[in-house]
């Protein structure tokens, strides 16, 4: 089950995590974004504490959005050790985004 928590600031979330942190860019009423929901539910059972999972609407952070060029949603990026290391646009299913974010742990 998702968990709403805030945090002080974006930077600080991914510069002080000690694992990959998968963050979603999404809008609300996006097909795509609500099938890449149950996925990533899946994704976060599965890989448990070995990644963080942060799902960002775009219309309420605008300003992020914009400073990590996100043109399309879904939009997920995964940052490692604090930067980003991968860009995926659109829906994968959990075994193929499971086996992707594998080659960066």
């Amino acid at each position: 089950m998702a968990i709403k928590k805030n945090f002080s600031s974006f930077e600080d979330l991914i510069a002080n995590s000690k694992i990959p942190v998968l963050v979603t860019f999404y809008t609300t009423g996006c097909s795509y974004c609500q099938m890449l929901s149950p996925i990533l539910e899946q994704v976060k059972t599965q890989m448990g504490d070995r990644l963080k999972i942060v799902k960002i609407n775009t219309a309420n952070y605008p300003k992020l959005a914009s400073k990590y060029e996100v043109k399309v949603s879904p939009t997920t990026l995964l940052f490692v050790d604090g930067e980003l290391a991968s860009r995926i646009k659109g829906v994968m299913q959990a075994p193929q985004l499971m086996q992707y974010i594998q080659k960066f742990l």
